[in-house]
């Protein structure tokens, strides 16, 4: 991937990285993943985060610091270093303390916030978000739930989907953080077809698949099996597709979903759309558990994110795992690369 990617880019990337709650391991997988030289040969980065937490992060694996610190007030493209902290010293997190709080919650809501409105700007071409805490976010009185409700409603975007890049499996979820029991309430013909359209377009535009061939899962055991478990795949999911192939996406099913990752894994489909959460993320974590890419479709810029949370358990002790945030990294250079390539073609 990483000779292909770097084939795609004419002038050089710019990629912002989100640090995430300074509590969690956000610090830890940054310092990891762009410590490897391969990571930052593939664009020039900014760490939108805190200085001391990212040096203490380097001292606790016994690293010598590789960026250049600046203030975060004064960002722009020409950087003389591969790697530049947008330093906000403005805000002080204990580095010992691993919960959540509404410092926490303030600052990490104020990378991303910075973060997004530098990619609108054009400034950077892509942001990877390191984890960060629901919990701190409430704490700290935000109005979004998470990531990807502030990416819309910064961006004003009225339609998101979440996608997972696990390997070769591309998915795309009809519904994401419901109870089981209340899916039935928001499953509609238009939350399915939301998720295929989305998905369909993201893989022409951002990973080069001209004609993506989708295949959409069913709701209940069997897809259905014809009525007898189930009217929602005659009465929601089956009219999503017909709605979709209508408007010339290459959309089958509803497949049973106990064959239908093991057929896209294997190269049936260039990409899945899954009903509710646990149908998508188990095959995705176990296809991936150390490098699934949680991608926010549907905006106009590009967002990734490694797909595990805070890990407070484990922070400060060196022991995180960096790899999902290097594939985070990967996959948003590959998107931005494409979108690239593509925009000076026009």
């Amino acid at each position: 991937m990483t000779n292909s990617i770097r084939n795609l880019v004419g002038n050089e990337l710019f990629i912002g990285i989100t640090m995430g709650d300074p509590g969690g391991i956000g610090a830890e997988i940054i310092v990891k993943a762009l410590s490897d030289a391969s990571i930052r040969r593939l664009a020039k980065f900014v760490i939108f985060g805190l200085d001391e937490q990212l040096e203490y992060a380097a001292d606790q694996i016994e690293m010598e610091p590789f960026w250049l610190r600046h203030p975060h007030e004064k960002l722009s493209r020409d950087y003389p270093r591969q790697v530049v902290v947008a330093d906000y010293d403005e805000y002080s997190v204990p580095a010992w303390l691993h919960s959540p709080t509404p410092m926490s919650g303030e600052c990490s809501m104020r990378f991303c916030l910075d973060a997004i409105d530098a990619a609108m700007d054009g400034i950077i071409d892509g942001i990877v978000t390191a984890p960060i805490s629901k919990v701190s976010w409430k704490l700290a009185d935000g109005p979004w739930p998470g990531h990807t409700e502030m990416l819309a409603a910064r961006c004003k975007s009225p339609r998101k989907v979440m996608m997972f890049v696990a390997g070769p499996l591309k998915l795309a979820l009809a519904t994401i953080h419901e109870a089981l029991f209340e899916v039935r309430h928001k499953f509609t013909i238009g939350c399915v077809f939301e998720p295929i359209d989305l998905l369909n377009t993201a893989l022409i535009e951002y990973f080069g698949i001209k004609k993506p061939r989708i295949g959409v899962a069913g709701l209940n055991p069997h897809a259905g099996e014809d009525g007898q478990f189930g009217d929602e795949e005659n009465r929601i999911i089956r009219p999503a597709i017909r709605l979709a192939r209508e408007a010339g996406i290459d959309a089958t099913g509803p497949y049973p979903a106990d064959t239908m990752f093991y057929q896209a894994m294997h190269g049936k489909f260039d990409g899945v759309v899954a009903m509710y959460h646990d149908q998508g993320l188990i095959p995705v974590k176990m296809a991936a558990f150390d490098s699934a890419v949680n991608v926010t479709i549907g905006l106009p810029i590009i967002r990734t994110s490694p797909g595990h949370g805070t890990a407070f358990d484990i922070a400060g002790k060196g022991l995180a795992n960096e790899n999902s945030m290097k594939e985070a990294i990967r996959v948003a250079v590959q998107m931005a690369a494409v979108k690239q390539k593509e925009k000076g073609k026009g």
